[in-house]
């Protein structure tokens, strides 16, 4: 991905950092991992289309990040990151042929 234009709620971020202990910043790049999952998120698309991405971060956490699309698809919101729970590592790791641990 070229030219990749991020935003987010600075508030959010902090709270996200308390309590998911992984900043925005370092989600974003989860957008990287060539090997990244991209999933619809309807259970939260009332008022706006959402997405999930599962990726590896470039600290090597296995993170989903929530996020939207803005300015005709040019932006990325980030809505909140979290580390991967153990059904979506198993996801993952079957999507990438189990060279994941």
């Amino acid at each position: 991905m070229d030219m990749i234009r991020f935003e987010w709620d600075n508030n959010k971020n902090e709270i996200n950092k308390k309590k998911h202990k992984i900043s925005f910043e370092e989600a974003k790049t989860v957008f990287y991992d060539d090997n990244a999952i991209l999933f619809d998120d309807p259970d939260h698309s009332e008022f706006e289309e959402r997405f999930l991405i599962l990726g590896i971060s470039q600290t090597e956490k296995l993170c989903i990040v929530s996020h939207c699309y803005r300015d005709n698809d040019n932006v990325i919101r980030i809505i909140s990151a979290r580390k991967a729970t153990k059904n979506e590592t198993k996801v993952y790791n079957e999507g990438i042929g189990g060279a994941l641990k």
